[in-house]
């Protein structure tokens, strides 16, 4: 018996798809959309359980080049080992998806590829306030966080003079998604972590992207059809 069960591609789809046409969007302090029920639970479930130990941070400069080494990518070899993440890739990949991607948020995805991270913080991590580069089409931050004080450890939000302005809900199974612009600075302020912060950012991301070694199908990029 396999566990968790792996739910199919076209579950994953679909979910992901209605989630997305139900998502909230608002303007302020720039636009972004908010969405619940993103994923199967039986999804999250395999995410959460692969057998990745959480990075052990030192002192951190505010930013996740800080320990590149230890980032996890869903990558070719991690779609080949873990059913759970070729199953998330390959829905993530569908032309009917990136179709409503790029309606949704209205950028221009052919010929771009996916990329995916998990993330794993412990007490100690933070992000100084930034702003994603212009080759990342969208930005997708999902929560994957457990325990009690995990609703807390949402990103937080910065208007354009970087003056904190709010902060994320950090509920499980819940994603934000912005596209990258010169106003949309995020971060996380420093605070305690009991337990791990757990979580995944997902971009397609421009044909330059420098970094191969990160994306999920390094030679099979985004197609509408």
């Amino acid at each position: 018996m396999q566990y968790p069960p792996v739910p199919s591609p076209d579950v994953i789809e679909q979910q992901f798809r209605g989630a997305l046409a139900a998502a909230e969007r608002a303007e302020w302090p720039y636009r972004h959309w908010k969405l619940r029920e993103v994923f199967p639970i039986d999804l999250c479930t395999g995410i959460l359980t692969l057998p990745i130990v959480p990075p052990m941070l030192g002192p951190t400069d505010g930013t996740r080049n800080t320990y590149n080494v230890s980032r996890c990518f869903i990558t070719p070899k991690m779609r080949d080992d873990f059913p759970t993440c070729a199953a998330l890739s390959e829905a993530l990949q569908r032309p009917a998806v990136a179709r409503q991607l790029a309606e949704t948020c209205d950028i221009p995805v052919e010929g771009s590829y996916l990329r995916m991270e998990y993330m794993q913080d412990t007490d100690g991590a933070w992000l100084e306030p930034h702003r994603d580069i212009p080759e990342k089409l969208f930005s997708m931050v999902i929560y994957l966080c457990t325990g009690p004080e995990a609703a807390g450890w949402g990103t937080d939000i910065y208007d354009a003079e970087v003056r904190w302005v709010a902060r994320s809900n950090a509920e499980f199974d819940s994603a934000v998604i912005f596209v990258p612009g010169p106003a949309t600075w995020h971060g996380f302020e420093k605070r305690p972590i009991v337990g791990v912060r757990r979580l995944m950012e997902i971009n397609y991301v421009r044909s330059n992207w420098r970094d191969r070694e990160q994306l999920t199908y390094p030679d099979r990029p985004i197609r509408l059809q």
